[in-house]
């Protein structure tokens, strides 16, 4: 059996998830303002998916398209901020958010300018506001570990040599919360909030 197709594709290879199904990305915007570094957030608007949740900018990543790529894009169609106001760090550690899918932030200092000329796509966006590195500092997130149990009734249980009480193992979910700030900071936006904190 010839396996060159093998070699063709995993000779120099950038691991992912594995069946990933496109992903998303977000950009994580930085900004300096009254002389000290923020993260800018958004509200999500009633006719989105979660409306009135604190969110990033950022989407479905679409075909061809890198995290960097669909993260500023996005934030080009959300805030109106150009990608030439934006200076990207890096990407940061992706998250798995549900089979199949992948988040990827994208962490990135805009200039402080943007946010003058920012008009919010008000189809998506309800409001945006700012947080200061401090005040985030200031508010460590309690961290809430929940286990969701795996039910399979359908599973063809005789065909994978295993008996019906087979024991899946739960999904262990881990979902931080900020408490004390002006607006709900939870789930995965407050994930990677704490990883930006992590490493300052």
């Amino acid at each position: 059996m010839d396996i060159s197709a093998l070699r063709n594709y995993y000779t120099g290879h950038v691991p992912t998830l594995m069946g990933e199904g496109g992903g998303s990305a977000v950009l994580v915007p930085l900004v300096r303002q009254n002389g000290e570094y923020c993260l800018l957030y958004e509200i999500r608007s009633a006719a989105v998916h979660q409306p009135g949740e604190v969110c990033f900018p950022g989407g479905k990543r679409e075909p061809g398209e890198d995290a960097v790529q669909c993260a500023l894009r996005e934030t080009r169609e959300e805030l109106s901020i150009p990608e030439s106001a934006v200076t990207v760090i890096g990407e940061m550690d992706f998250i798995h958010i549900r089979a199949g899918s992948l988040l990827r932030p994208v962490l990135g200092e805009l200039d402080p300018s943007s946010l003058e000329t920012m008009r919010p796509e008000a189809a998506e966006v309800a409001d945006t506001f700012l947080l200061p590195l401090r005040v985030l500092r200031q508010h460590a997130p309690e961290v809430y570990v929940r286990q969701l149990a795996v039910e399979a009734p359908d599973f063809p249980y005789g065909d994978a040599g295993v008996t019906a009480d087979y024991p899946w193992r739960p999904y262990r979910l881990e979902v931080p919360v900020f408490r004390g700030l002006p607006h709900p900071l939870w789930g995965i936006t407050a994930r990677i909030t704490m990883a930006v904190l992590e490493k300052l």
